[in-house]
């Protein structure tokens, strides 16, 4: 019962995020005349942009970018996981959303109206930690209990590397903030956590003494997660000239932050609560891709998806290349 009370206070405050964190008159709609305010959907903590996007924003160039579309400021609305994000974003709330490949997929095949607008990250790496020393693969955790978020490139890559090996194992729902006690406490054998900065989470259970069971870059790397930056087919119906200039904040914000690296990781050690050698450890330039829909990227998502739709998570199947959005099309959506 532990676990439950440790994750009951996650869902009702990600719930309270998406019913009250953002603006709910008609004004803020996904389908006002003027953007005006642009709202920023994230996954984390604090209401704050992060990787090279969040960079260019604390650089002061984002909004000078998106001046010429009408954005006069920027709100950035933070969410634990992604399908509470995607609450938001399809009820309107949001204007667009960087977060996991595969809330961003699950919600494109539920028949939600979404927009790829770029895979803003690749290669993304997570891993599992355990107490019990016993625990070395993740053979050792057949029958017993892992920790995951639910509906997350974490959650997806698990599955899949248990697939992949032929194990069974009980997984429960439980958030990276919320990993810790239970782990301790031997709620659950084993905890998949993201390897992301700010959510540095991963390599900052090794730093505190837990050790690695398996990992997507030692052991699984066709399993890495991607990020997307996603909008609702709404928001571009309505401002048609906001998908390609976001397209080219992100692409300038990745060139920018991989040519002045040192620069960026610093940024990035200010984002994060964790040390500052686990975040250090963490920044990886192959994260940010060259091209907007990275020939790698590409192939990520279209395995995610194939796995999606096996484990009927996506319940109706989709082409890849009709969610990417491409303004030089005639046609959209």
């Amino acid at each position: 019962m532990r676990i439950i009370r440790l994750i009951v206070p996650a869902v009702v405050s990600a719930l309270l995020l998406v019913l009250t964190g953002c603006g709910a008159d008609d004004a803020g709609s996904a389908t006002r005349a003027e953007i005006k305010t642009l709202r920023i959907g994230t996954i984390g903590t604090g209401n704050v942009l992060t990787g090279p996007v969040g960079f260019a924003h604390q650089r002061g160039a984002l909004l000078p970018a998106l001046k010429p579309l009408g954005v006069d400021s920027i709100e950035v609305y933070s969410f634990p996981n992604g399908p509470d994000l995607n609450q938001a974003l399809v009820g309107g709330r949001l204007d667009v959303a960087t977060y996991g490949d595969t809330p961003a997929l699950v919600a494109r095949g539920s028949g939600l109206k979404t927009r790829l607008l770029a895979i803003a990250a690749v290669n993304y790496n997570a891993g599992v930690v355990a107490k019990d020393p016993s625990i070395r693969t993740l053979k050792d955790l057949a029958g017993k209990k892992i920790g995951v978020q639910s509906g997350s490139y974490i959650d997806r890559y698990l599955q899949g590397a248990l697939k992949a090996e032929g194990i069974q194992a009980q997984l429960v729902h439980l958030l990276a903030t919320d990993a810790e006690a239970p782990l301790n406490g031997g709620d659950v054998a084993a905890v998949a956590l993201p390897d992301v900065n700010p959510s540095s989470f991963f390599h900052a259970f090794l730093a505190k003494g837990f050790h690695q069971v398996d990992s997507i870059q030692d052991n699984h790397p066709d399993l890495a997660g991607t990020s997307s930056s996603v909008s609702s087919q709404d928001f571009l119906d309505s401002h048609p000239r906001f998908g390609a200039a976001w397209q080219s904040v992100i692409g300038e914000a990745n060139r920018y932050a991989k040519q002045h690296w040192d620069d960026y990781v610093n940024y990035e050690v200010t984002q994060s609560k964790s040390p500052e050698a686990v975040v250090r450890a963490t920044a990886r330039q192959s994260y940010i891709p060259d091209e907007i829909f990275a020939p790698s990227g590409i192939q990520l998502l279209t395995g995610t998806k194939q796995f999606l739709v096996e484990q009927k998570k996506i319940r109706e199947d989709f082409g890849l290349e009709e969610w990417f959005y491409r303004p030089e099309r005639t046609e959209q959506g």
